[in-house]
């Protein structure tokens, strides 16, 4: 869950695949929300640079292109293949657009523009979009993840659960888009903040409010729990989020990708030397674990499986020298709480859960999460856990290529539809081929 923020600093490639904005788009017109034809409702979102995203709620997307006589390309997913999808809009003024042949109109959203006070009185900015009408309708505040974009611009979420008949309210956190202070990973100052940001959508909402919860995505999920044991919130929803430290993600990441390349234990065990030597220079402020890693290095670097170690960040410090890491990790000093006990928080907590993990995630593995989880759902914590093979983070499905990276081509059937039905509080599976497990 780290993966892009230390590739950024680090000057290293972000995995294959990633399924995040590398620039500022342009405004385009006809970002928004859509009613189809056959009642189904599609979202367009900007996309790196010029270029746009479709979204379904059954998983299916693609990447619009523009082409010079004003029609657009539709590529699979996060490949570069056409998927045969013919996209065209209207003037912007008559918010149409046409999609696989079905005409499609902007769905009218209730939309209010805040700037509220967060923790120590930071100003953050964020957005409350309803479904249209005057009804009491369900709220999902999105906690977001580790990334450093904006929230406002690039959450397609915002829009597709109101398209759906749910509520949510969309910030961006201190440090990102228009919010003010610093970027930090303190889920302590995190969690407040997301207080703050439920409180003003309660606000905001007046009578139209009823259920109100959290979603965290990835690190949102170290934050959405946190925040709900300071708040009365009526549910929580993690999205391919983690039950264990940041420190222990990395160690199951390395884990999780040797064994996907066929090595056993004892080699594990030799590759968690150098992830548990670069995981003591992170969490000591660089002042530690220098000699540690240079040993290991020194030790293992021969070996035929030093090349495939990954691990959530391992695999992106490993290259450095000890005077790079040095300089090169001054930019990432952000408060990180690397030995965070989850499960003291989740103990604790009685708000009702829904825990949704991706089965292949190699940037965060899920099956520790999930025995934990498992563990406190026996013991009568009101917990649902829904696991969702072949998805990796961002409950993204994938192909492999030849060298073995993997590409993105949908998120998962059934994972918006779980998130939109648990936030109205009545579940109809199946999702998908996912497998749930109720308190």
């Amino acid at each position: 869950m780290l993966t892009l923020l230390l590739a950024t600093l680090l000057g290293a490639a972000a995995p294959a695949g990633t399924a995040a904005a590398t620039a500022a788009p342009a405004t385009d017109c006809h970002i928004g929300a859509y009613r189809l034809g056959d009642g189904s409702s599609l979202d367009i979102a900007p996309s790196e640079g010029d270029a746009l995203r479709w979204r379904r709620i059954d998983g299916a997307t693609g990447k619009l292109v523009r082409k010079p006589d004003g029609s657009w390309i539709s590529t699979l997913g996060w490949t570069d293949r056409p998927d045969g999808k013919s996209i065209r809009f209207t003037d912007c003024a008559r918010g149409e657009l046409s999609f696989d042949s079905m005409r499609g109109e902007r769905i009218a959203l209730e939309v209010h523009d805040t700037r509220f006070t967060g923790d120590g009185g930071t100003r953050l900015v964020g957005r409350l979009l309803l479904p249209p009408g005057q009804g009491k309708v369900p709220i999902v505040v999105l906690v977001h993840g580790s990334e450093h974009d904006s929230a406002r611009r690039f959450d397609a979420m915002q829009r597709q659960l109101p398209a759906e008949g749910v509520g949510a309210f969309v910030y961006d956190k201190r440090g990102t888009g228009d919010s003010g202070g610093s970027y930090t990973q303190d889920y302590g100052v995190l969690a407040n903040d997301a207080v703050a940001a439920m409180a003003e959508a309660r606000r905001l909402a007046g009578a139209r409010a009823g259920r109100v919860g959290f979603r965290g995505g990835s690190q949102g999920g170290w934050v959405a729990p946190l925040a709900a044991t300071r708040t009365q919130a009526d549910f929580v929803m993690i999205g391919y989020g983690l039950a264990i430290s940041p420190l222990e993600e990395d160690r199951e990441a390395v884990a999780f990708g040797l064994k996907l390349k066929g090595y056993d234990q004892a080699v594990i065990d030799k590759a968690w030397e150098l992830s548990d030597a670069i995981g003591l220079i992170l969490s000591s402020n660089l002042t530690q674990g220098y000699d540690q890693l240079d040993a290991a290095r020194a030790k293992y670097r021969n070996e035929p499986w030093y090349k495939d170690v990954r691990g959530d960040f391992t695999y992106m410090v490993l290259p450095y020298s000890s005077a790079e890491i040095r300089e090169k990790g001054k930019a990432y000093i952000f408060g990180t709480p690397w030995h965070y006990d989850s499960l003291a928080v989740l103990r604790k907590l009685r708000t009702p859960q829904l825990w949704m993990l991706a089965e292949d995630d190699i940037d965060a593995p899920s099956g520790e999460t999930l025995r934990r989880v498992t563990a406190l759902q026996a013991q009568g914590l009101p917990i649902a856990t829904a696991l969702f093979p072949h998805a990796e983070h961002g409950m993204t499905e994938f192909e492999l290529q030849p060298d073995g990276e993997r590409v993105d081509t949908r998120y998962s059937p059934g994972y918006m539809r779980l998130t939109i039905d648990y936030a109205k509080g009545t579940l109809h599976p199946p999702y998908g081929t996912s497998r749930i497990v109720l308190p």
